[in-house]
């Protein structure tokens, strides 16, 4: 099949050739025996790496092959034990270091999985949302405005249709499509337009079209074919740290070659001046510092996605923490999405409509609140019915309840409608519909024109104050009269009325043609209409927003409410939700329209409600909060709203309602399409920096310790206090699971009550420099005084090396527990709050022992065992650090917070 020119054979022969029926679609079973034969709709990707290949990877880096040569030296001049341990320590931090990155591979696949595209297909006769990645050929495929085509497809329906194919043909412009059938022999895929093609995207109007070629068969397959998957890029922390380690290599040559210099001019002894500096260099630079950024971001991207917020994009995480502005769509993100009809405005008067939600069970009021029949109510009955045949959404009952496939606010209007005994199906059959004008944002009008007793009747839905003006008259009490002025301000009224309640209001109006319009141009189409009514919609607040809002203020993040509502309906929500607050403004679409670059850059600090917005307006104002400085997270579902969800710091597209376009432009998809849950995002993200910080701090401390106690002892002719593969052991040990658990610290009381850091900062600032200055000096200088108090004791030197080992190592595990918080005391923050931080220390601890209580490891490691007394004067100078370091926090929190 997949040399079949599809496009020179009619729809209904394509259907035939496939096996497909173009109004049943596939059944479930044969769909299933197909996806068999065919395989999935995907793209073969790059295998992943496997775990041979990762250890070898491991085994590249330069620190590690200088360790390798150490051990080859030692074995040559007969130091077989140094080259066996130096071997054994090289291959358990490779076996470390595959373990982290498989985990961080198998958590980025999950969140991959996560994001698998979707597409509405029709399966025995009901339309089904499902996996693209489970589509065959052979099945019947709805498509609207602002999808992705999931698959190589021959169009059987279209309706204004438009499809963006630059992805393979290379033309910007989007292209008019039609199934009419092209009977050629050769035609480009440019010209060949009753097809769409797997990664085009629908920029306006609807289509119906069955698949005939999926997964690696399909135009888009052939390219992969000749392409890589690319490699994931390095985030800009990644990056700041890849250059860090590159510092940090620099100052430890430069310290080797010192110590190595002065070890001989003292008369050390060579091979273990050698084996020395090569552990310095290893102790100098943290080798594991990549690995353990990669898995916590893994990690917290892992629990990002529990709490609804998938990462698409690492930089992201990094990003989230610097968040200044939250731009926010309305409907569906700060609101439920639950859109009910509350009242019809009909007839000159105002019906209530009972019932919330997308359950059809309610009851129709008028205004004395008595029940009424449709039938009775006039032009409520064509209001009800021309809402329902206007819409594209269809309400289905489901284990969970009901649910609306399609746009929310349709599916209220079909709900409505529902309550007053009018359904979809039978309304169809008895009004089919023969043409219709897509909605569009600039218009913000739909129009359908469906076949009635002989006649054409149009309805137009859309905004009241649009489509007012396109009225030249209005329907009262089955009578048709002149829409003059004062009835016009009259409506107007009404509608500010609605939206100053916080409602959402929908005008309808008809028109009786003979005939569909020769020409379905909106400008020939969408005039001289006449007015039947009004729909007031009620979309409430979430509950948790009121609180996601208030959490960005102390935060210091701005709330922007962006949104295409009438600007009262949008300030109503706004100052329920406390985005609104005494002194902001609100501008509308038409406003913005008006201003230059200059003037939206002078007003946008001032407004928090930007209504009645077109998606293109949203670029605009991304662009005016940046020029301010700021960093910009926005929200967006449709098409249209890629270029702005492109454009900002950190683009977020609704899980639910969004495009794939908008996912595929996004940062972040926001699974449950609510505000709160981005709050919790950025919450995430500056907790995971703090965390990578608060890793390399602990890291770059320890390493400074050892510098320090390694040379200073060298400087006062005591020798190295340490031996090689001791340095080598707290490298691995002592290092390593700390660090790790340091990532997964819980949030710090009182994170999203702090101003957002500078994302220009650099991993020193605020103080961290300086802490993991003095800090390893601290552990250096007890290590020190610990080997040098040995010898003036009369200790044996391994007994001294092993008090300075083991002070070392307890120092540095019990400097782990400071580094959790740069300001909150240890006791504050509570033992229990990371038990992974405890499950850490007691490996590390019991390890240590270990080394030192085996008799055949006693001689390994070059430890001896310590008297009772030892072991007391150690283990007491290896709490000094929990001290200082407390004492050091009490006079910080003293100075930042007086009175503290």
């Amino acid at each position: 099949m997949e040399d079949k020119k599809w496009y020179f054979l009619e729809a209904q022969e394509a259907c035939d050739a496939l096996g497909t029926n173009p109004g049943q679609g596939l059944s479930a079973i044969e769909a299933a025996e197909r996806l068999r034969v065919h395989g999935p709709n995907a793209l073969k990707k790059k295998p992943p790496r496997g775990l041979l290949s990762m250890f070898a990877g491991q085994l590249k880096e330069i620190l590690v092959l200088i360790l390798l040569a150490a051990a080859v030296i030692s074995g040559i001049l007969g130091e077989w034990e140094d080259a066996v341990v130096i071997l054994i320590i090289v291959i358990l931090n490779a076996i470390i270091g595959v373990i982290q990155e498989n985990k961080a591979e198998h958590a980025l696949k999950a969140l991959k999985d996560l994001t698998k595209p979707s597409t509405k297909v029709v399966r025995d006769g009901k339309v089904i949302q499902m996996n693209a990645e489970e589509l065959v050929p052979g099945d019947l495929v709805l498509l609207d405005a602002g999808d992705s085509v999931p698959a190589d497809l021959r169009l059987i329906e279209a309706a204004s249709l438009r499809a963006n194919e630059s992805a393979l043909t290379g033309e910007s412009v989007p292209v008019e499509k039609d199934p009419e059938v092209i009977k050629a022999g050769q035609v480009s895929l440019g010209d060949r337009k009753n097809m769409l093609f797997m990664g085009a995207t629908i920029t306006g109007g609807r289509a119906k079209a069955v698949a005939v070629e999926t997964g690696m068969k399909t135009q888009l397959g052939r390219i992969a074919r000749l392409l890589d998957e690319a490699e994931i890029e390095p985030t800009p922390l990644q990056q700041r740290l890849a250059k860090l380690g590159k510092i940090l290599g620099l100052a430890a040559g430069a310290i080797v070659a010192l110590v190595f210099s002065i070890g001989l001019w003292r008369g050390e002894n060579l091979l273990e001046m050698f084996m020395v500096a090569i552990s310095l260099a290893v102790a100098a630079v943290p080798e594991g510092l990549p690995a353990v950024v990669t898995i916590v971001l893994a990690l917290g991207v892992t629990r990002m996605s529990r709490q609804r917020a998938i990462i698409r994009k690492l930089p992201a995480v990094e990003t989230l923490g610097t968040a200044t502005v939250i731009c926010s769509d309305k409907t569906g993100t700060l609101t439920k999405n639950e859109m009910t009809v509350t009242s019809v405005y009909a007839d000159g008067r105002m019906f209530q409509i009972t019932g919330t939600g997308y359950a059809p069970e309610g009851k129709l009021l008028d205004q004395d609140g008595s029940e009424v029949s449709p039938a009775v109510g006039g032009s409520l009955n064509l209001a009800l019915l021309g809402g329902l045949l206007n819409s594209d959404a269809q309400v289905e009952a489901t284990e969970k309840g009901y649910q609306v496939i399609g746009d929310p606010t349709e599916g209220a209007l079909v709900v409505a409608a529902a309550k007053a005994g009018l359904t979809r199906e039978a309304s169809r059959q008895t009004s089919p519909r023969v043409a219709e004008i897509p909605f569009d944002s600039d218009r913000k009008m739909m129009t359908t024109f469906h076949r009635m007793e002989g006649f054409i009747r149009s309805f137009t839905k859309g905004a009241p104050d649009v489509v007012i003006q396109r009225c030249t008259h209005v329907l009262l009490r089955e009578d048709t009269i002149v829409l003059d002025e004062g009835k016009r301000r009259e409506l107007l009224e009404i509608n500010s009325r609605f939206a100053s309640q916080g409602r959402r209001v929908l005008a309808l109006a008809t028109r009786r043609w003979q005939e569909v319009p020769w020409s379905l141009a909106p400008e020939n189409a969408e005039r001289e209409l006449t007015l039947i009514g009004f729909f007031a919609l009620q979309d409430p607040p979430r509950p948790e927003a009121k609180e996601a809002v208030a959490r960005c203020r102390r935060a210091g993040i701005r709330t922007i409410m962006i949104t295409g509502d009438h600007r009262d309906t949008a300030a109503a929500i706004a100052a329920e939700l406390g985005m609104l607050q005494p002194g902001d403004g609100s501008l509308t679409g038409d406003q913005l329209e008006q201003m230059n670059e200059e003037q939206l850059k002078g007003a946008v600090n001032r407004v928090a409600v930007f209504a009645r917005v077109s998606p293109e307006h949203k670029l605009r104002i991304v662009e005016a909060l940046k020029y301010h400085g700021h960093v910009v997270a926005m929200t967006g579902d449709g098409v249209n709203d890629a270029p702005a969800l492109k454009r900002a710091d950190i683009g977020a597209a609704m899980g639910i309602s969004g495009t794939e376009v908008a996912k595929e432009a996004s940062d972040i998809v926001l699974q449950d399409d609510n505000f709160a849950t981005i709050v919790q995002a950025v919450e995430e993200g500056r907790t995971i920096y703090n965390n990578i910080r608060g890793s390399i701090q602990y890291l770059l401390s320890c390493n400074t310790g050892e510098i320090a106690a390694i040379f200073s002892s060298l400087l006062l002719g005591l020798g190295s206090p340490l031996s090689p593969i001791q340095i080598l052991w707290l490298n691995l040990v002592t290092d390593g699971p700390p660090a790790l658990a340091l990532g997964l610290e819980p949030p710090q009381k009182g994170i999203m009550e702090r101003p957002p850091r500078n994302p220009k900062e650099g991993i020193f600032s605020g103080g961290v420099g300086a802490m993991i200055l003095w800090q390893g000096l601290m552990i250096g200088v007890l290590s020190l005084a610990a080997y040098w108090l040995a010898l003036r004791w009369g200790r044996t030197l391994q007994e001294a090396h092993t008090m300075a080992f083991v002070t070392m190592a307890m120092s540095q595990l019990a400097h782990s527990f400071n580094v959790r918080s740069a300001e909150q005391s240890l006791f504050t923050l509570g033992l229990g709050s990371n038990r992974s931080m405890i499950y850490a220390f007691v490996v590390s601890a019991a390890a240590l022992f270990i080394v030192i209580l085996t008799p055949f490891l006693r001689s390994v490691f070059d430890t001896a065992m310590l008297r009772p007394s030892d072991w007391a004067f150690v283990l007491g100078l290896s709490l000094i650090p929990l001290i200082l370091v407390e004492i050091s926090k009490l006079r910080l929190r003293r100075t930042t917070v007086p009175g503290a």
